[in-house]
């Protein structure tokens, strides 16, 4: 086994497959630097030759809970065009990419799982695309990843709803492809463990394939993804930024924290 380090994300090798873990317990909030460190570690596995496929996980109660209300109003240098930037070459990895998913994933943590190819998720996961809650638009190339994948009409009910979908409804609409089982009381597995065993079996079936005959394949399946995202972000990032001046952003915000309702007034 091989092991390295970025930032906050940690790499193991074992058997052709890569577990790149994030460790922000428990929700795993993303920022630009999360999103940097992640594609440094995609970027130093795709030349790596003993990496075929990789296994995306976090430590915690959530997969990624998007990003930290209170820590953004308290960062005047982070930049939603560093997060993009960062995002875009994720999506340029060459290799495929299995998501283990507990918990939450929603907003910018959505976006994230949805640079995987596959997406195993635990029976307690949930899907999230909040932006209206939050009085903005949505990010992070969620407008072109989440139509291709589920269709443009669940796409537009949960962007324009900011529901919730569970893991049933998930693997129903094909936002997931794996639900793992629930844990056996009686042998004493854990659901983390249940899930990563689930994910990383998937990531294995994969890595046992010829690697370029599947690194061609999927380069075909996902020929101009990354640049669609990049087009794409750049006209998120330009419509986040004009709404980020709204009061209805700020209230936005606010009802988050506090658990409410938002009391939006169109300003």
């Amino acid at each position: 086994m091989t092991a390295n380090k970025f930032g906050d994300v940690s790499v193991a090798i074992q058997a052709h497959v890569a577990t790149v873990e994030i460790h922000r317990p428990p929700h795993n909030y993303f920022d630009d630097r999360l999103v940097r460190d992640l594609a440094d570690a995609f970027e130093a596995l795709d030349r790596d030759s003993e990496c075929r496929a990789l296994l995306l996980a976090s430590e915690g109660r959530s997969f990624c809970a998007g990003a930290n209300l209170q820590e953004i109003a308290g960062r005047e240098d982070l930049s939603a065009a560093d997060i993009y930037k960062h995002a875009v070459r994720l999506f340029a990895c060459e290799k495929p990419v299995v998501a283990a998913i507990q918990g939450a994933a929603v907003g910018g943590g959505l976006g994230l799982a949805l640079v995987a190819d596959f997406r195993v998720v635990a029976p307690e996961a949930w899907f999230g695309a909040n932006f209206v809650k939050l009085g903005i638009h949505p990010g992070f190339g969620l407008t072109h990843t989440l139509p291709r994948l589920i269709g443009v009409q669940r796409a537009s009910l949960m962007f324009y709803t900011g529901r919730r979908i569970g893991a049933q409804e998930a693997l129903a609409w094909g936002l997931a492809d794996v639900l793992a089982a629930p844990p056996d009381l009686h042998s004493g597995v854990l659901h983390s463990g249940a899930l990563r065993k689930a994910a990383h079996d998937l990531a294995s079936e994969i890595a046992a394939c010829a690697p370029l005959a599947v690194r061609s394949t999927r380069a075909t399946l996902r020929r101009g993804l990354a640049e669609a995202v990049h087009a794409q972000t750049d006209h998120e990032l330009a419509e986040q930024t004009r709404l980020f001046q709204t009061q209805d952003h700020k209230e936005g915000v606010l009802s988050v924290r506090e658990r409410r309702q938002g009391r939006f007034t169109g300003s």
